[in-house]
């Protein structure tokens, strides 16, 4: 989806109120807690019939009522593509076993990481399409690029109109920081800041928030988990009373978070859940391999569904299976084992869940404004070359068989309120860096793939569109960055933006117009790369990454003239010394752009004998860059440090114990 794309209204929804049903239910063990949503009149008649209420079912190993049972309403058809969802409890423990069983050893879960040899591959030459000239072929216009603003409440965010966690949220009224275990509450309505009230978040830790009305929805690492356990903790608190915040709602799930983002006040939870911890052991002099294999391939075939599933605990109750088998699809064989759970819920009901899941992990989780796309990484790479690295985390996860496989997977899932369907899925050959090689616009899904086994040694811009039920490969081109690795990607309307690096920053335009055939417009090899990009409008780019400079090897920022994508060229390059970082090449809520003031303000770390941060004032004037730079911070409240834009052009920077007005 593009940054200007419009908004959509969510339909209306009243989701099963879980943690009331958890309190009510925690005397009984024997039943399972299974959530199901309820729609009004009008949603399911605006859908014509595709989503449907729901109720709560037994969850037990037996068959559960279907619809039209006693007792029972219509099911909402989470699954309406080619994922089959699990057709009882047994089925989905049996489908979890038997690929178990293929990655099961005598040590336990895993074995030898496995790569494609390069062979022929890495010989296989694929030419880089010729540059189009613009004069040659009579163009009148070429893609261009748009403005990019902060999200409403301050963070800069990936997608217009879809909201992500951050450190800091405001109203431009109010103000919530996230410091350690509590969250500050700031009045910035009026000439200063003050600070009116703070509130504990018990039991979590690395907070982040979202910021909904008067609710903050505070996110992290459930405090009581390890990192064999995992485990994510949600906490609402309500600013009714600003003076006086309040936590309402605690809700953990035994999985950790790959994805949270927010649409108006529906927030929604992507979960991972590994491999489970099961009575495995190991060969020792008295316990030979194959005695080890037989007993840990038992301890598989005799572990229960509760073993693979999540649970959710909504306050005291006792923990609940997340998912009802039959909102589980069947995870096709080329996904790692594991459990992906996708959660919607109000942020002013954070224990009313909506929630299905996929007998499989997925790595990457991107949302436009009403799709939410699942995709694996692409493990697998096509030879070992200064990346090597980044393949051997790809696969650190157990496939069945031991494979690594050179080609990503992604499942397309329709967005109603706090729903998700899942709708298409599709595969491509190459591997999918992170969530900002994907991008939708006009319902064509554009992805940036790195080499693999499946590919040449470069990189490439695809497109899909639904067909039916698959996402179908629309158009690609290849060629891009040969040798190199993908560092970032921007997406527009009618134009990608591709930067790949190993010792010199080729920045790749890419015309997107025709989906069907898309094309290389040009391409710009300067020192350095950039790992985060950002459109100042339709004229100028700014790229914040690592170069040269007069001090050695360190941070820097380059401001691109992007007026004709035909013949991209680099104005100016500010560069920070040796042993210096720019975060938001890291972290992008690290960097703001004020439009109204042609300015940007990014944090940026240097490191001596102690760690320093700093804000770095960028004004734009002549087509140079005009920094002023302010020391902030030491330490690890670098890490927190925000310039957060308010309605009325004011910024606050919020440091680790202050928040105050910055002079720009």
């Amino acid at each position: 989806m593009t940054d200007l794309e419009r908004l959509w209204d969510d339909y209306p929804t009243d989701p099963a109120p879980v943690g009331a049903i958890l309190a009510a239910t925690a005397s009984r063990p024997h039943r399972r807690l299974l959530v199901r949503p309820v729609l009004t009149a009008a949603a399911v008649t605006a859908l014509a019939g595709a989503f449907v209420a729901g109720t709560l079912v037994d969850g037990g190993d037996g068959p559960a009522a279907g619809p039209g049972g006693p007792g029972t309403l219509p099911r909402h058809v989470a699954f309406q593509a080619d994922l089959e969802p699990a057709t009882s409890c047994e089925d989905l423990r049996t489908s979890y076993v038997d690929r178990a069983l293929q990655v099961v050893g005598p040590w336990g879960w895993g074995g030898p990481i496995m790569y494609a040899e390069g062979g022929d591959l890495l010989r296989k030459q694929v030419e880089v399409p010729e540059v189009a000239d613009s004069a040659a072929s009579g163009a009148a216009r070429t893609p261009q690029t748009e403005r990019q603003t902060s999200s409403e409440t301050g963070t800069n965010v990936q997608e217009a109109g879809v909201d992500e966690p951050d450190t800091v949220k405001t109203d431009g009224k109010i103000m919530v920081v996230v410091r350690h275990e509590r969250l500050d509450v700031y009045d910035v309505a009026g000439s200063s800041t003050a600070k009116v009230s703070s509130v504990s978040l018990p039991r979590v830790d690395d907070t982040e928030i979202l910021l909904a009305g008067d609710t903050v929805v505070a996110l992290g690492r459930d405090a009581g988990s390890t990192p064999e356990t995992s485990g994510t903790r949600v906490l609402t608190v309500s600013l009714a009373d600003p003076a006086a915040p309040k936590v309402v709602d605690d809700v953990s799930y035994d999985a950790d978070r790959l994805s949270v983002r927010q649409h108006g006040d529906a927030v929604r939870l992507v979960l991972a859940s590994g491999l489970p911890d099961l009575d495995f052991v190991e060969p020792t002099g008295k316990r030979s391999e194959d005695e080890a294999l037989a007993h840990n391939r038992e301890a598989v075939e005799d572990s229960t569904l509760e073993d693979w599933l999540p649970t959710v605990t909504a306050g005291d109750a006792k923990p609940r299976q997340l998912l009802d088998c039959r909102d589980v699809a069947l995870a096709p064989d080329e996904l790692a084992l594991g459990t992906t759970s996708v959660v919607g819920f109000d942020a002013g009901s954070a224990d009313r869940l909506d929630a299905i899941g996929l007998s499989g992990l997925t790595d990457i989780a991107y949302e436009s404004a009403d799709h939410l796309y699942l995709a694996s990484a692409g493990a697998g790479a096509w030879g070992c070359t200064d990346w090597c690295g980044a393949a051997v985390d790809r696969t650190m996860r157990v496939f069945p068989g031991g494979g690594t496989g050179g080609s990503s997977y992604l499942f397309d899932f329709a967005l109603d309120g706090t729903r998700a369907t899942h709708v298409a899925s599709g595969e491509v050959e190459g591997a999918i860096r992170d969530r900002w090689s994907l991008d939708e616009a006009g319902g064509v899904l554009r992805v940036a793939v790195g080499p693999t086994s499946e590919t040449g040694n470069f990189s490439s811009v695809l497109t899909l569109a639904r067909q039916g039920k698959e996402l179908v490969e629309r158009g690609r081109l290849d060629g891009l960055g040969r040798n190199e690795e993908i560092q970032s990607v921007r997406w527009f309307d009618d134009l990608a933006i591709v930067v790949t690096f190993r010792r010199r920053d080729p920045l790749y335009a890419v015309d997107l117009t025709d989906t069907a055939a898309p094309r290389l417009l040009g391409a710009l090899k300067i020192p350095g790369f950039s790992s985060y990009l950002h459109p100042l409008g339709r004229a100028r780019l700014i790229g914040v990454g690592e170069g040269p400079g007069p001090g050695g090897w360190g941070a820097q920022v380059g401001l691109f003239d992007v007026r004709d994508t035909t013949r991209v060229s680099r104005l100016d390059v500010l560069s920070y010394g040796r042993n210096t970082s720019a975060l938001a090449g890291a972290d992008p809520r690290a960097f703001t752009w004020l439009p109204d003031h042609r300015t940007v303000l990014t944090v940026v770390e240097k490191w001596s004998s102690r760690r320093v941060g700093y804000v770095s004032v960028l004004k734009l004037a002549g087509g140079k860059l005009h920094e002023r730079r302010i020391k902030v911070e030491y330490g690890d409240d670098v890490d927190q440090v925000r310039t957060v834009p308010l309605p009325d052009g004011r910024v606050v920077l919020v440091t680790g114990e202050d928040a105050q007005f910055l002079e720009l």
